[in-house]
């Protein structure tokens, strides 16, 4: 599958904005798209259409794209649907539960397209995983600690590291449970997310650093967190290398092989 054959369902109540997607993704050859003003008629489209992604923006006449995403969440049919939030919305309270949810991506308005073809990308990397291949790496014995409070973003990251043959992964709900993981299981590499409750992606690295039996462990950060000073004191914490979300697979590819091999 190529990007071109992605099928989108947008949900935008702004005829203007509704054009200007419309035209970035057909910039990137992207022309199967189906457009409502509605959450409730896209929700009611979705089980017909079946798309491989869904556009929304925050704000629509009926629901909230957090509301739409939910829904979807909670039906059978739905639930392993991707969802992109396409929004000028900052505020880390209202984009919080739309990360939580699972979206393989959150653009701001504006963006570019390169930015749609990020996005894109990963997209399709959650539609359809493709085989990977770790050069010079045992990947039978590596041991991998996913940390994510995300369900949808622990599940994603599991795929593309199983696409490379590892499967030897825990998982973690947050800095506090993969702390205690940490003290009880040997591991190659931590993956984590900044945004957690109990002890966020930074809390973790100063415990890993200070306080486990494991200080020289391995931690790649795959945040959407964009705060400059934040990111500065997970740099400083000692944190092996920080990924963006969205993400493509080969970027998690590299990261891994560049880390691993170094072990």
């Amino acid at each position: 599958m190529n990007i071109t054959d992605l099928s989108v369902i947008l949900v935008e109540p702004s005829l203007t904005q509704r054009k200007l997607i419309a035209q970035l993704l057909g910039g990137l050859g992207i022309d199967n798209i189906e457009a409502y003003t509605l959450g409730g008629d896209a929700l009611q489209a979705l089980p017909v259409s079946k798309p491989d992604l869904i556009i929304s923006s925050l704000y629509l006449p009926d629901m909230t794209g957090t509301d739409l995403v939910y829904k979807m969440r909670n039906d059978d049919e739905l639930i392993q649907s991707a969802f992109m939030l396409i929004s000028s919305e900052t505020s880390l309270s209202y984009l919080d539960p739309i990360r939580q949810a699972g979206a393989v991506a959150i653009l701001p308005k504006p963006f570019s397209q390169d930015d749609l073809y990020v996005a894109m990308q990963a997209t399709l990397d959650y539609v359809e995983t493709p085989n990977l291949e770790l050069q010079d790496i045992d990947t039978e014995v590596v041991r991998i600690l996913i940390v994510d409070d995300s369900s949808m973003s622990r599940k994603h990251i599991r795929r593309i590291l199983e696409a490379m043959d590892i499967e030897n992964i825990t998982e973690a709900t947050d800095g506090a449970e993969a702390a205690q993981l940490i003290n009880e299981h040997f591991f190659d590499l931590v993956i984590s997310d900044y945004n957690m409750p109990e002890m966020n992606g930074q809390e973790l690295i100063d415990y890993i650093r200070t306080q486990s039996g494991q200080p020289g462990l391995p931690v790649l950060m795959v945040t959407s967190e964009s705060n400059e000073n934040r990111l500065a004191a997970v740099q400083k914490s000692g944190v092996s290398a920080i990924c963006d979300k969205p993400f493509t697979t080969e970027t998690i590819q590299n990261f891994l092989q560049q880390i691993l091999q170094d072990l």
